[in-house]
């Protein structure tokens, strides 16, 4: 039996691709990498993103998959990419690589003849391009071995196909963003369900890299719980120290939950409004965090001034604020 293994996100693309080859008697064995940049687990986005997407699909499809997490090294890769940022701070080509070493890996494991990926000639600027297929393929030491089924005739053939293992005139030759093809295509083969048709990530976004940049410029070791912070509550950098501010209950249930060590909590007392987490203890800029709750707080707080502060493992203290913070003041320290 011959055996891929399969790039699955659980979008669209891969989708359709996973299935080509499926339908050519190929055994696939899917790998999806999730990560905290996911826009799929951002926002409004239902209980576990892509990962339940790629699962999902796996699940119809009856094939085998195996969820790995781009963890704290690829941190690293996002501080300092060798090839570069797009157009925020998202390292495309340094990230393929980075999945497609750990894929070849895989491959390995199990023993697969090649990779499939959902990726299509064109559609995205910085690493669907056929000088960076070649770059990429490169660098993870599969040049030749990775089949890109929806765009395979655009493309010079890959050894599966020189060897027949798959039928290259079964293969597309979708080319540029337009998903129209993709669309009827999934229609044809009755793959109806594709909440996440164009998949995404955060790093690509300008607003939420700004997020991604003052952490990595101003944070030397990363946590997981930094990275899940990053979606959360409005950020500001005051004297050296992070404040996140509360935008909802959500945000005010999810910061309190991921405090960490050496992290200040500020709440509200005896008025609703948002929670403040100060990164680091200091005097000035606990100040500032209650001024910022009551500004943000807005009419709710009327004339209440106190709120209480906690250390971690500490005595809760009460906090009067004289004021809401200034508007130049917020805009002089805000983040995103």
């Amino acid at each position: 039996m011959i055996r891929a293994v399969a790039l699955l996100s659980g979008g669209l693309d891969s989708t359709l691709a996973v299935k080509m080859i499926i339908d050519q008697g190929i055994e696939v064995h899917a790998l999806n990498f999730t990560s905290s940049f996911c826009t799929c687990n951002h926002g409004g986005a239902k209980e576990g993103g892509c990962r339940s997407e790629s699962k999902r699909v796996a699940e119809e499809f009856g094939i085998p998959i195996k969820v790995l997490t781009k963890g704290l090294d690829y941190i690293e890769i996002v501080r300092n990419p060798k090839h570069g940022y797009g157009k925020g701070i998202n390292p495309c080509v340094d990230c393929r690589v980075y999945m497609f070493r750990q894929a070849k890996e895989y491959m390995k494991e199990i023993g697969a003849s090649f990779i499939i990926t959902g990726e299509v000639l064109g559609q995205r600027p910085m690493s669907q391009r056929k000088d960076a297929f070649r770059v990429i393929e490169r660098e993870s030491g599969l040049e030749g071995l990775v089949l890109r089924p929806l765009s395979a005739k655009q493309l010079e053939p890959t050894i599966p196909e020189k060897e027949g293992l798959v039928d290259r005139e079964k293969l597309l030759a979708v080319l540029g963003r337009s998903r129209k093809e993709q669309m009827e295509l999934a229609e044809e083969l009755n793959i109806n369900d594709y909440p996440c048709p164009s998949g995404g990530c955060l790093l690509t976004d300008k607003i939420f890299s700004k997020k991604v940049r003052d952490l990595l410029v101003n944070k030397k070791d990363v946590t997981k719980k930094d990275l899940v912070l990053l979606k959360s509550g409005r950020h500001f950098r005051y004297k050296g120290l992070k404040i996140i501010v509360g935008r909802n209950e959500a945000d005010n249930i999810k910061l309190k939950a991921m405090l960490q060590e050496g992290d200040i909590l500020l709440e509200p007392i005896d008025f609703p409004g948002p929670v403040a987490v100060v990164c680091g203890n200091d005097r000035e800029a606990i100040s500032y965090a209650g001024s910022l709750i009551i500004k943000y707080a807005l009419e709710k707080a009327g004339d209440k001034r106190r709120v209480k502060v906690t250390t971690a493992g500490g005595v809760p203290e009460e906090l009067e604020v004289s004021e809401p913070s200034a508007d130049t003041l917020v805009e002089e320290t805000r983040v995103c």
